[in-house]
C-alpha cells in the first residue's frame, strides 16, 4: 500500500518504505509547491516559535553561567571554521552557520552540536509525551525540542528567511512526536533522542535541497550506526553526556545527509529492516500477521511495527500537544509543583512559621515511569546540577524552602532557576531537611492509567498538629498542553526574562531576535547569533 495523502495529513502505511515516506513528507512540506507544500495554521506557527524561544533563551543562559558541555562544545565548533578552498553543498548560498554569541562561519553539523547542547542544558525547553489516543498511537515516548539550531542551521547555509526556518521547526518536531506516539524507545533503554536525530536529517536535508533518496540514505545511517542508549541516563551522579545526548545524535545525522550528498550510500527502508532496532524490537505490525496465509505473511516479512501519520496543514501538528516548562525542573515533576501551589494558596498559614516547622510531613503521589526516574532512592541525595533537577524530593523541597523566603505563592514568584541547582542550593540545610520530610509513593494503577494523558500527581503536606491537607490528583499542571488556568504567555515572559537577565544587562533586544521568525529577513537569520553573551563567574 502507497502512502496516502488528504488536505490535512499523510500516512505511511507500515507496509511500505516509511523512510523514504518521511524524506518526501519533508520535502513536500518544506516546498513553495501549492498543493504539496505543508501549511500548518497560524497557531501552529506561534506555538512553535514560542517553543523555539524559550529553548534559545535556556541555552543562552546556559552559555552565560559557563556550564561545561555547551562550552566545550561551543569552543569546539570554533575550531572547525570554514576556511579556504570550502565548497557548498546543495543548495547552499552560504558556507557554514553560527553558534550563540557569533558571527563566525563554521561548519554547520558542529554549529548544530554546539547550540543543541546549550539548550537542552538546563532539562527547562519543552517536552513532548507521545500520546495520541485518537489514532490508537500511545507509545508514550518522551522527546523534547532540542532540535531547532537544525532549521536556524540550514536556513543560514540555503539563505532562507525566518518563516521558512520556521517551517522547518514545525517538520522536524512533527517528524519526531509522530514517531514518539508509535515507537517507544525507553522500552528498549534506547535513548529518546534518536527519533529528533531522524527529524533532523529529514529536514536538514530537505532544507538543504537533498534528493529523497539522499535523506533516506541519511536516516539508514542514523538507525544503523548512531543508536544511543539510556546508559547516558543511568547511574547516581549524571554525567555531560546526558544532557548532550539530542546535541551529538544530530550531529551524526548532519553528517549523514551531507555524506549522502556526497555520493555515500547507508541502508535503505531501515524501517522495515529485521536487523535495525524497529523490527527487532517489535517485529512487524500486527496488521499483517497471520497464519498460512501467503500473501499476508510475505506483508509479515515486509513491514514495520507500525504506520505513521503526519500533519500537513490545519492545526493537527505534534508540536500542539507538547508542554512547556515553567522553569527548571524534570518534567515528571510539575504535576507535584502544581500541587504543592495549590496547596500552600488554599492553606498558606503553612508558610507562616518561615523555618518550616509548620510542615511535619510531605506525601508525594505519582505514577511510572516519574516513580522510577525521579523517585530513585539515589536522587535522594544528589550532588550535581544534572542529578539534583531529576530528584522529585529536591525539587519540591527547593520550591517550598523558596516559598517559605519569600513568603510567596505562584508559578512566577517561585520559578525554579539556575541558582536553585547550584553547589550551595543543593547543599543548603534548610533544602536538605525539607527533603527528609518528603515521601514519595507509587500510586498504582489508578495513577498509571492516566498517563501520559496527563501528569497524575497528589501531594499531601502533613502540617505539625497532625491535620491533612490533600491536593487531590493534578492531571494537567500549568505548561500543560490541555492546562487552560495558567497564564501561559505571562509566565513564559517572566521566564524569558528571568534567564535572558543572566546573559545580558538589557535581555529584551536579545529576547526579540529569537521572536516573530515569520517577519525575519535572510539576512537577519544570518546574523541571529552575531551578539556577545554576558558570561558569570563562580556557577559551577
Amino acid at each position: 500500500m502507497p502512502a496516502t495523502a488528504t488536505d490535512t495529513h499523510v500516512t505511511l502505511p507500515a507496509d511500505t518504505n516509511q523512510a523514504l515516506g518521511i524524506a518526501q513528507y519533508a520535502i513536500d512540506f518544506l516546498s513553495d509547491e501549492p498543493g504539496r507544500r505543508g501549511e500548518p495554521d497560524p497557531a501552529v506557527l506561534e506555538r512553535t516559535n514560542l517553543f523555539f524561544t524559550d529553548a534559545t533563551i535556556c541555552g543562552l543562559s546556559a552559555l552565560a553561567l559557563g556550564t561545561n558541555a555547551p562550552t566545550v562544545l561551543r569552543n569546539e565548533a570554533l575550531i572547525y571554521r570554514i576556511g579556504e578552498g570550502a565548497k557548498p553543498i546543495g543548495r547552499a548560498k552560504h558556507l557554514g552557520a553560527t553558534v550563540f554569541g557569533s558571527s563566525v562561519p563554521v561548519q554547520p553539523e558542529k554549529a548544530i552540536l554546539a547550540n543543541a547542547s546549550a539548550v537542552r542544558e538546563w532539562d527547562s525547553n519543552g517536552t513532548n509525551f507521545g500520546y495520541n489516543p485518537e489514532l490508537g498511537h500511545t507509545a508514550g515516548e518522551f522527546g523534547h525540542n532540542d532540535f531547532y539550531p537544525v532549521a536556524i542551521a540550514a536556513a543560514q547555509l540555503a539563505g532562507l528567511d525566518g518563516a521558512a526556518a520556521l517551517k522547518g521547526m514545525v517538520c522536524l518536531d512533527e517528524i519526531r512526536g509522530r514517531l514518539a506516539e508509535v515507537f517507544s524507545l525507553k522500552t528498549y533503554k534506547i535513548d529518546h533522542v534518536v527519533h529528533g536525530a531522524i527529524g533532523s536529517a529529514a529536514v536538514f536535508g530537505a532544507m538543504m535541497g537533498a534528493t529523497a533518496e539522499q535523506i533516506e540514505s541519511a536516516i539508514g545511517m542514523v538507525v544503523a550506526h548512531a543508536i544511543p542508549y539510556r546508559a547516558i541516563r543511568a547511574g547516581k551522579q549524571l554525567s555531560d553526556s546526558k544532557g548532550a545526548s539530542a546535541a551529538v545524535s544530530t550531529e551524526f545525522a548532519i553528517t549523514a545527509v551531507r555524506r549522502s550528498m556526497m555520493g555515500f550510500r547507508g541502508p535503505r527502508d531501515i524501517f522495515r529492516n529485521p536487523e535495525a532496532i524497529f523490527r527487532i524490537f517489535e517485529g512487524p505490525g500486527q496488521m499483517f500477521k497471520a497464519v498460512n496465509a501467503t500473501d499476508a505473511n510475505t506483508k509479515q516479512a515486509d513491514a514495520s511495527p507500525f504506520e505513521l501519520v503526519l500533519g500537513k496543514s490545519g492545526t493537527d501538528f505534534a508540536v500542539m500537544g507538547m508542554h512547556f516548562k515553567l522553569g527548571l525542573y524534570e518534567h515528571q515533576s510539575a504535576g507535584a509543583i502544581q500541587a504543592i501551589l495549590d496547596l500552600l494558596d488554599r492553606s498558606p498559614y503553612l508558610l507562616d512559621d518561615d523555618s518550616g516547622d509548620k510542615i511535619a510531613k510531605i506525601t508525594i503521589t505519582a505514577y511510572e515511569p516519574a516513580f522510577g526516574i525521579i523517585g530513585d532512592p539515589a536522587k535522594r541525595d544528589p550532588s550535581t546540577r544534572q542529578s539534583a533537577d531529576h530528584s522529585m524530593v529536591y525539587i519540591i523541597a527547593t520550591l517550598l524552602r523558596k516559598a517559605l523566603s519569600k513568603q510567596k505563592i505562584g508559578w512566577t514568584e517561585l520559578m525554579l532557576d539556575p541558582y536553585d541547582y547550584c553547589p550551595e542550593a543543593i547543599n543548603n540545610k534548610r533544602t536538605r531537611a525539607l527533603m527528609e520530610r518528603i515521601q514519595f509513593e507509587h500510586g498504582g494503577k489508578e495513577y498509571d492509567d492516566r498517563y501520559p494523558d496527563g501528569i497524575p500527581t497528589s501531594v499531601v503536606i502533613t502540617d505539625a498538629e497532625g491535620t491533612d491537607h490533600s491536593s487531590g490528583m493534578v492531571m494537567y499542571p500549568g505548561g500543560h498542553a490541555r492546562n487552560t488556568e495558567a497564564p501561559l504567555n505571562d509566565i513564559l515572559a517572566h521566564k524569558f526574562k528571568l534567564l535572558g537577565d543572566l546573559c545580558a544587562e538589557d535581555a529584551a533586544p536579545i529576547i526579540a531576535r529569537f521572536e516573530n521568525l515569520t517577519s525575519k529577513t535572510a539576512d537577519d537569520l544570518r546574523t541571529m547569533n552575531d551578539f556577545e553573551i554576558m558570561t558569570r563567574e563562580g556557577y559551577e
